[in-house]
């Protein structure tokens, strides 16, 4: 009688026997290993990063002006990119800058930034989390783009930004002759207005109404541990740079006090309020001086 009993399995054995698929195991636990181990390192340079932003003025300046630069990062990678390549301008992996025609130089070492990956469910039932992946990209610095399309960066007209700036904004804006104190600008929680000192010279005028509407956003959101006038302060910089507006008359020796007693957690939370505000404010501009930019552009090609 014939046995038939080596039929009755149907599970395939693993190509190239049991020692290849062990061994394959082990490589992509391996690899698993690796990535998390590279993850983790780019937390721990966040979180170190973010202590020192909040205990060096120097520091703190250079990572607002990191923000006004590349604005689109998150404040953790921001952070990241601080602690790499600080005078970082404008940023793209491999991929980007080929298809911009440029190509990274030589000898170069790439940014590690952290990506989001996938979504998951976390293992205590509290809800969705989401993965990360570590992603190395280059600063234009390190790209030969002689033959790259690449935009130069885009100069404003003073009066276009500032009435982009006084656009649709979410709080009542009136000049007035004199103001207490001889402040540039202020804002009242009472009637959710904003009065601003006619007769100022365009930075001034800018920088103050910049501050008190980041203010009039930062009083209405979430609790926070930091000064609001320290946060719109640094809002209003962040803004400065990134419109091309005279920041020199901002000073931050003293701003330090608003960090006093946060851990790294609690540092970076700052930094993220700072962040949203200047988007939710840089986001209204550029919808309108986009806006501003088209009759400009169709009076050029008449």
């Amino acid at each position: 009688m014939n046995n038939y009993d080596d039929l009755l399995d149907n599970t395939p054995a693993p190509s190239g026997g049991a020692s290849e698929w062990q061994g394959d195991r082990a490589s992509k636990e391996g690899y698993a290993a690796k990535k998390r181990a590279e993850r983790e390192e780019l937390y721990t340079l966040s979180d170190n990063t973010a202590l020192e932003v909040a205990s060096d003025s120097g520091m703190l300046r250079q990572y607002l002006d990191l923000q006004s630069r590349l604005d689109r990062y998150s404040t953790v990678n921001s952070l990241l990119i601080l602690a790499q390549k600080p005078e970082a301008a404008r940023l793209g992996d491999f991929g980007y800058w080929k298809n911009k025609g440029a190509f990274i130089k030589p000898g170069q070492t790439g940014i590690s930034i952290l990506e989001p990956g996938k979504e998951y469910e976390r293992s205590d039932g509290s809800g969705t989390g989401m993965g990360y992946n570590v992603k190395k990209v280059f600063d234009i610095s390190q790209v030969d783009a002689r033959n790259a399309n690449v935009k130069p960066p885009i100069e404003y007209d003073e009066r276009n930004v500032l009435r982009a700036l006084v656009h649709k904004a979410p709080v009542k804006i009136t000049g007035e002759d004199e103001l207490t104190g001889d402040l540039g600008a202020i804002y009242d929680p009472q009637t959710d207005s904003i009065s601003v000192r006619k007769g100022m010279e365009f930075p001034d005028t800018f920088r103050g109404l910049a501050q008190e509407l980041a203010l009039a956003d930062l009083v209405t959101g979430p609790d926070t541990q930091a000064d609001p006038h320290f946060s719109a302060y640094c809002a209003s910089y962040i803004l400065c740079r990134k419109y091309g507006v005279d920041s020199r008359a901002f000073d931050f020796t003293d701003a330090l006090a608003s960090f006093y007693g946060m851990d790294a957690h609690e540092v970076k939370g700052e930094l993220s309020q700072i962040r949203d505000v200047v988007e939710s404010i840089a986001g209204r501009m550029a919808r309108q001086l986009g806006a501003a930019q088209k009759p400009e552009r169709a009076q050029e090609a008449r």
